[in-house]
């Protein structure tokens, strides 16, 4: 949304009446100089408003939305970012945060407590999965008070300083009153990592941090040992991050010399970049896994390895973001974005998807692919002559807007129906596996997650008890779809359930078993 909008119609009358008397008169803090350029009549015009404009005016807040709208008219990813905005921002790509290390969700105006990180403050202050926090410091956090914006502001702060919080927890009778001394909470990039089978092995990452490398280094060198000689790379959903880290995880792949990526701009030229040392995966075979939502880093690492036929890419269309920002940050803490070059793949594909319609019809473009059909069919996917480009093998592939997997995957919507996301968003899952992990939690996990992943059955029982929890918070039920998206219930309730006992270490194994892109991956690469 353009936030001047509003602003629109008082900034262009005071533009017009201002235009006015400069033609009639020249007043104060006006030049009749015919040179006069753009700044000196911004500057001008904000002080002619801020002197004489009827009511009062907040001409610091003006200049921030003059400036946003000024970046925003460059390109889709320019922009300027208040302190707030840019502190959130930059949080994910930093590693950590600093708050009471829990993850909770937002359940009928209550926050629900879905996991306490290991040894994080909430942990050893004696936070448990499944409570309800109803208050801060003795103010209310229900009903209006329970959104996310006022969550966040309440419960986190700089590590050390305390937060008493007043819960509710099943079972027991009376409000506890905690107090947790905040600290230091990392944000980790990799998900997941584990086998698929006896020599593949699996790492998933959500985003490229300052500790992506790091993180996955542990990831495929943990692999290694269990006996990897295969990898499936997950990159589905990841909207990029630093360029850098991209880079030190593409050195692992490729051999010395073997180009990256290579960047063009109007003040810093072309810069290539290359990979400089052994890696410890460049011999592995590789599937790289991509969708609609892989951006900017994501399509830097498949670009990369398609190029150079190091590896399979499988799944969908990536989103098509090829240009490169610099950050600039300002005394006050804020920020803004720059874009200062295009990158391209190896074999010279600019992957940049067109904005020449405005950010609205750029922001939408995934709703048209889908609309167009070309999520669930690779034929409804046209590329013309002038976007071919060849690998280092000769391989034909395509620029103008994403990198075209080698083996496409269809969007699964198999099963998908109006009742499932009526579950889904109304929590029955959540709900479900919380009520589970109470009842049966220890069982499973002193059982282990490889023994619940191979011997728990979501049979007809376990369904009807799900049903009983569903339609006990709202969800009415539906005969046909229940029918219609049967398969798929049942999957969610057993990962969520997996991912109640034993975190995301649960929930992907458990997903992954029926997930048709990984399965692709792990077909294409039974004959390496």
């Amino acid at each position: 949304m353009n936030r001047l909008a509003p602003w629109i119609p008082f900034i262009s009358g005071v533009s017009i009446a201002v235009g006015i008397l400069i033609g009639t008169f020249i007043g104060p803090g006006f030049s009749n100089s015919e040179n006069m350029t753009g700044m000196d009549k911004l500057k001008a015009i904000l002080g002619y408003v801020e002197d004489h404009y009827v009511d009062s005016v907040n001409t610091d807040a003006l200049v921030e939305l003059s400036i946003q709208d000024i970046l925003q008219q460059l390109d889709p990813h320019s922009g300027y970012y208040n302190a707030t905005e840019a502190a959130e921002m930059n949080e994910p790509l930093q590693g950590n945060f600093q708050g009471v290390g829990i993850e909770y969700n937002i359940i009928r105006d209550t926050i629900v407590v879905l996991n306490v990180i290991r040894g994080g403050p909430s942990d050893s202050a004696g936070v448990k999965t499944g409570d309800r926090i109803i208050a801060a410091e003795k103010i209310n956090l229900t009903g209006d008070s329970a959104k996310e914006k006022i969550v966040k502001g309440r419960l986190r702060g700089p590590a050390g300083t305390p937060v008493n919080v007043t819960i509710l927890r099943p079972g027991v009778k009376q409000a506890l009153n905690i107090t947790i001394i905040r600290g230091s909470i990392p944000i980790y990039s990799i998900e997941s990592y584990y086998m698929l089978d006896q020599s593949t092995g699996y790492i998933r990452l959500t985003r490229f941090a300052e500790t992506s490398y790091d993180e996955f280094k542990k990831a495929s060198d943990t692999l290694r040992k269990q006996g990897m000689t295969k990898l499936v790379f997950d990159l589905r959903g990841n909207g990029g991050g630093l360029l850098r880290t991209a880079i030190e995880i593409c050195d692992e792949f490729l051999s010395e010399g073997n180009m990256i990526v290579y960047t063009k701009g109007r003040a810093d030229g072309e810069e290539k970049v290359m990979a400089t040392r052994k890696g410890d995966l460049e011999k592995t075979p590789l599937a790289v896994l991509i969708d609609e939502n892989s951006a900017s880093a994501s399509e830097i690492v498949a670009g990369a390895i398609q190029d150079n036929d190091r590896g399979v890419i499988v799944g969908r269309r990536s989103f098509g973001k090829g240009l490169v920002q610099e950050e600039i940050p300002l005394a006050d803490g804020s920020s803004f974005r720059l874009t200062i070059a295009r990158y391209y793949t190896p074999s010279g594909r600019c992957i940049q998807k067109p904005y020449s319609n405005g950010i609205h019809d750029y922001e939408m473009e995934s709703v048209h692919r889908y609309n167009n059909g070309e999520l669930l069919n690779a034929d409804s996917i046209h590329f013309p002559d002038s976007l071919k480009f060849k690998t280092k093998s000769g391989k034909t592939v395509y620029g103008g807007g994403g990198i075209m997997p080698d083996i496409f995957v269809p969007l699964d919507t198999n099963g998908n129906s109006k009742f499932l996301n009526d579950l889904y968003y109304g929590n029955a899952f959540v709900l479900w596996s919380l009520e589970f992990n109470k009842t049966e939690g220890n069982k499973w996990k002193n059982a282990g997650m490889q023994s619940f992943r191979k011997n728990f059955i979501v049979n007809d029982g376990v369904l009807s008890g799900f049903f009983k929890i569903a339609v006990a918070n709202g969800v009415k039920r539906n005969p046909d779809a229940e029918k219609q998206s049967d398969k798929l219930i049942r999957r969610y309730i057993k990962a969520y359930a997996a991912r109640s006992l034993f975190n995301d270490e649960g929930y992907f194994p458990v997903w992954n078993d029926e997930d048709p892109a990984v399965q692709a991956a792990l077909s294409a690469l039974m004959t390496k």
